[in-house]
């Protein structure tokens, strides 16, 4: 098993919430794609300000390094139309990969329709794209039911929308790692949260984010059915080392 071929290589922290500069920030970014390419790790997920830099480099290395980013981080609570918006400019500027905060809050209050029409529209557009699309349904803040039902609804639209042959493009992802958990619970991917995705996505691959720690987490992980793991922490992981981030 090759761990670099399943990490997305992230970096999503804000200057304000890292308590740096824009530069500074934008040389974590640098330095992770550097580190992306040097290692050959799957993609590097990034903000959508740093899509087009990134976008550069790895072209210029001439390197197979996917360009990811993230559309209505992290709250998930922007309109469609919002989301639609940022997610054309981050095609525009050269990311491979899309992933999207569902709306999970009107998830929870039943607004199923926001919800059905949101994950149509932003699966829509990034295959018509030639993209691929993965949608963030922040486990820790669902009930173990609630996993089931919202993973459920994304294979029923994808599937009853777009058919099983562009099922691999659109990926159920476990988490942000930015919610705000109380009494220790995780925010990020949990081997129980991703059990019960994988056992209701159908052919919709699965990505665990947040949370592994350990070469032997990412391992067990992908024993589970997991094809990609987003974490900031790539490097440690590839080397056999426990990583102090909770992401």
């Amino acid at each position: 098993m090759k761990l670099n071929e399943f990490l997305d290589s992230t970096y999503l922290k804000t200057p304000k919430q890292a308590n740096l500069t824009q530069a500074q920030t934008q040389q974590k970014v640098e330095e992770l794609t550097k580190e992306a390419i040097e290692h050959n790790f799957k993609l590097i997920m990034i903000r959508p300000e740093f899509v087009k830099l990134g976008r550069e480099m790895i072209d210029t290395s001439e390197s197979n390094v996917l360009v990811g980013t993230v559309i209505g981080f992290h709250e998930g609570t922007d309109s469609i139309a919002n989301k639609l918006k940022e997610a054309q400019k981050a095609i525009d500027d050269g990311a491979d990969e899309l992933d999207f905060v569902i709306n999970y809050e009107a998830f929870k209050k039943e607004d199923l329709i926001t919800v059905k029409d949101e994950i149509y529209q932003g699966t829509k557009i990034c295959l018509e794209n030639g993209k691929v699309a993965k949608w963030i349904i922040e486990i820790a803040a669902l009930k173990d039911e609630q996993i089931a039902s919202i993973t459920s609804l994304i294979r029923n639209v994808v599937i009853s929308n777009f058919g099983n042959k562009d099922a691999e493009k659109v990926f159920v992802k476990s988490s942000t790692g930015f919610y705000p958990t109380e009494n220790g619970k995780p925010a990020g991917a949990t081997f129980e949260g991703i059990q019960i995705m994988k056992d209701n996505s159908g052919p919709l691959p699965i990505k665990a984010a947040g949370g592994v720690r350990t070469a032997d987490d990412a391992k067990k992980m992908i024993e589970l059915g997991v094809t990609r793991i987003g974490t900031s922490s790539a490097l440690s992981l590839t080397q056999g080392v426990e990583s102090e981030s909770n992401y």
